[in-house]
């Protein structure tokens, strides 16, 4: 039996990770086509309509975007540190490298980068993900990585955050992703109820369920936000520690939160104050149209031939009396 290149023809060789996070790619996708598809048919809608149209469409679908790929984002909470560490264990080699750590919902992903990537005649550029949503073993995960010999900067990280670690962080940023990824599920469906209600032009319940969604993902930031306690167990690689904060994910769910909240309360109260301005901005005012059609439609109008043959002058009119058999 032979060799080919080093290794044998039959077997497969090593699954190549993609490049990016797929599921957001994903949902990224489908929102833009729908953006587009809805851009195409712009020029279809006349008037000062298609502005306030094209508003709602892009300020709808970056709510309901936001809200369903933050799900799915590993940057809720990360931070960054340069530092000179041990590469690996029982070995005394040093090598200079960005450490990164990002915490998500249903996990934890640790990055080692070299400065430069090529040390030590090795290619020094790590993205290791342990996960702690359902059906996942976080311990287990953290075991294998000890099996593959993963380098030492990763395995420190990742220990912080085992069931057995000191630190005790595990249980509180498990149950808090959980409980966020729950009330987000919760504001998207609320969000998608409002779309809906919008269509059907019933404009008071839909703001009324954009606030609810507004309220929900400012839960979801409270949850998170209580299993955050960076000065509990410090993260230290010689004399710098690694320091976390909250993420672009966090952000972008806080901008939605708002939004929904401004919007839904403009709504609410122009439908108190300044109802036909509400009607216009969904445009929904039809007094125009029927004005139009009124005029079109009056009797010395050539257009209107058939009000031309029943209208009859009024002078024209006589009185005819009845009798009583």
């Amino acid at each position: 039996m032979t060799l080919w290149n080093g290794s044998y023809p039959f077997y497969p060789g090593a699954n190549a990770c993609f490049p990016f996070d797929t599921t957001r790619a994903v949902i990224v996708t489908i929102f833009l086509s729908m953006l587009a598809t809805s851009i195409i048919i712009l020029p279809g809608i006349r008037g000062r309509g298609r502005l306030f149209w094209f508003l709602r469409l892009v300020l709808g679908l970056f709510m309901g975007a936001v809200i369903l790929t933050v799900q799915f984002t590993r940057d809720w909470e990360t931070g960054w540190v340069q530092a000179n560490t041990s590469y690996k264990s029982f070995s005394p080699a040093q090598v200079n490298a960005d450490i990164g750590l990002h915490i998500g919902l249903a996990g934890v992903n640790v990055t080692l980068r070299g400065n430069p990537v090529q040390q030590i005649n090795e290619t020094i550029n790590y993205n290791e993900h342990f996960p702690w949503n359902f059906g996942a073993d976080y311990d287990r995960s953290y075991s294998q990585g000890l099996e593959k010999g993963l380098p030492s900067p990763i395995l420190y990280v990742a220990e912080k955050f085992t069931t057995q670690s000191p630190c005790a962080v595990h249980r509180q940023y498990r149950i808090a992703g959980h409980y966020v990824s729950l009330t987000l599920w919760l504001a998207f469906c609320t969000w998608l109820i409002s779309i809906l209600l919008f269509s059907m032009s019933i404009l008071l319940y839909g703001g009324h369920m954009l606030l609810l969604t507004a309220t929900l993902t400012f839960f979801s930031l409270i949850f998170f936000s209580t299993a955050r306690n960076p000065l509990k167990c410090p993260i230290q690689f010689g004399s710098v520690s690694l320091r976390t904060d909250y993420g672009e994910s966090f952000w972008l769910t806080l901008a939605a939160g708002l939004l929904c909240l401004l919007l839904g309360l403009g709504i609410v109260i122009l439908n108190s104050v300044q109802p036909e301005k509400l009607k216009l901005i969904f445009s929904l005012d039809k007094s125009s149209k029927e004005e139009m059609w009124d005029k079109s439609c009056l009797p010395a109008e050539p257009s209107c031939s058939a009000q031309d043959e029943l209208m009859v002058p009024l002078g024209e009119l006589c009185h005819v009396t009845a009798t009583r058999l």
